[in-house]
């Protein structure tokens, strides 16, 4: 019994120890597949602007064409207020890191696209004031410059 709680333990801390964040994950993603990285920092439960943005923009078939084609990894950096909404500890953890690294100022939202080293290409400030297919566009365009 000790020898099986024993193994079970080492195999846990192992995941563990070797868990990448999300962002780490997109990074190397995006490396492996030559794609960009969209940065969303946003406030889903009480940032009006944020709630358009993941409804009118984030959430549509144009913009979710990017991840099929290869072309996009997003995160999203969520800071929601109500407590039903929180995160996990660790992703609470990464959300701050990526806040301090990225949106020091504390914009909502505040949109940064990446390449896959994570150096800023462009950043959107607020709500972006093109359609869904316009923004999509727009990303593609600095795709094709790489």
């Amino acid at each position: 019994m000790k020898t099986i709680f024993a193994v079970t333990m080492l195999a846990l801390f192992s995941v563990f120890a070797n868990a990448q964040t999300r962002f780490e994950q997109a990074k190397k993603n995006a490396s492996e597949q030559n794609e960009l990285i969209l940065l969303n920092f946003s406030g889903s439960d009480w940032c009006i602007p944020c709630i358009k943005l993941h409804k009118n923009i984030i959430e549509t078939d144009a913009f979710r064409k990017l991840s099929t084609d290869h072309i996009l990894e997003y995160v999203n950096a969520d800071f929601p207020r109500s407590k039903k909404n929180q995160p996990s500890a660790e992703i609470k953890k990464e959300n701050v890191v990526l806040a301090d690294l990225y949106n020091p100022k504390g914009l909502f939202p505040y949109t940064i696209l990446l390449d896959s080293e994570g150096k800023i290409l462009k950043t959107w400030e607020g709500l972006p004031s093109q359609d869904a297919l316009a923004f999509s566009n727009e990303i593609r365009s600095f795709y094709q410059k790489k």
